[in-house]
């Protein structure tokens, strides 16, 4: 069912349809057919952080007022969710009905594939496709280094489509353009990963300030504030988002298994069904690692994530949640599919 669907119902109590293209301080700017307006969010905010609206939601507007209000929200097809930092363990929500998360990675620092499997394992769960960008390539003078850069990421990210771009130079932003267009992205990444002058690059304008990174530590600053939607001139949309200095799993076991592909297939084949793959005879894990077939690496990384995973379950009622996520990757299975197949066009 599309969104012209699911809007039915809200259109007969003439309400409007628009898009949240960007949310601060209790209101909200929504893009309707007759342009952008500013609405208020009080009816849209509960106490529940995961059920407060967000960039990239499709909203049902008052078609006038002052202020004008959002009444609702449709039901969300896929989500971005992380844990908070505070002792609360609340999820936050990033975005909203996303085909594709773009995890931006700089090449202008020490690369950290556990970083970047951590943000894969959200973007997992999130039911959008992951995708990610090697940022800043100029500054990496060495066609082989790049090459084995890229090799590595890709090891890292089984089933991930991995692109090396360079904003400065224009390299890769074709490519990258065309397999985002037609749909809805969201750009992820920490601070001083260059997202903001990709996403100059993306929308062919300087829509996003853009700051140079410390000189000191190679950390960036934080120019992006809030998520932003914009229209990209090739076709379809971009959500910016604030680097993200915290990236905390939020019942995401799932996205831990999608990530960890080799792992999990491996599981398979251990002598007990519940294996924790430490000390067990016949672990097939454990025998990959001896044989070298599995990097050390890989498996402390997997067992990392995994016990962070289920501290935060632990602290919360994954039960309640559980009905929202299954609702978001069902609907998002048949968008991921579509995108999956537009990409393989593209290549």
């Amino acid at each position: 069912m599309g969104w012209d669907a699911e809007f039915a119902p809200y259109a007969t109590r003439g309400l409007v349809a628009g898009r949240v293209v960007r949310v601060d301080r209790g209101q909200c700017d929504v893009l309707t057919g007759d342009g952008t307006v500013r609405a208020d969010t009080s009816f849209v905010t509960p106490h529940d952080p995961l059920r407060v609206i967000c960039t990239g939601d499709w909203a049902a507007v008052e078609p006038a007022g002052d202020p004008r209000y959002v009444r609702a929200y449709l039901p969300r097809r896929t989500a971005f969710v992380r844990s908070t930092s505070s002792k609360r363990s609340e999820g936050q929500i990033l975005a909203a009905n996303v085909d594709h998360a773009v995890i931006a990675v700089s090449l202008a620092a020490e690369l950290d594939l556990g970083r970047v499997e951590r943000f894969l394992t959200l973007a997992w769960e999130s039911g959008a496709l992951p995708l990610i960008v090697l940022t800043k390539t100029d500054l990496v003078t060495d066609p082989g280094v790049l090459g084995h850069l890229v090799e590595d990421v890709t090891a890292a990210a089984p089933g991930v489509q991995v692109l090396a771009v360079s904003a400065a130079t224009g390299d890769g932003i074709e490519v990258l353009s065309a397999v985002l267009s037609g749909g809805t992205s969201v750009l992820l990444g920490v601070s001083g990963a260059g997202k903001s002058t990709l996403a100059n690059a993306l929308l062919g304008e300087e829509a996003m300030e853009v700051r140079a990174v410390r000189d000191m530590d190679g950390k960036g600053r934080h120019t992006t504030t809030t998520r932003n939607l914009f229209a990209m001139p090739g076709g379809g949309v971009l959500i910016d988002t604030p680097g993200l200095r915290g990236v905390g799993l939020w019942d995401a076991e799932s996205g831990v298994g999608q990530v960890f592909t080799e792992i999990e297939e491996l599981s398979g084949n251990c002598r007990f069904h519940d294996c924790a793959h430490e000390t067990e005879p016949g672990c097939a894990v454990l025998r990959a690692v001896e044989d070298g077939v599995l990097p050390v690496r890989r498996l402390e990384s997997y067992r990392k994530l995994l016990r962070e995973n289920r501290r935060i379950v632990a602290k919360t009622d994954a039960r309640l949640r559980g009905e929202i996520r299954r609702d978001w990757k069902r609907k998002g299975a048949e968008g991921r599919a579509a995108m999956e197949a537009k990409r393989g066009r593209l290549r």
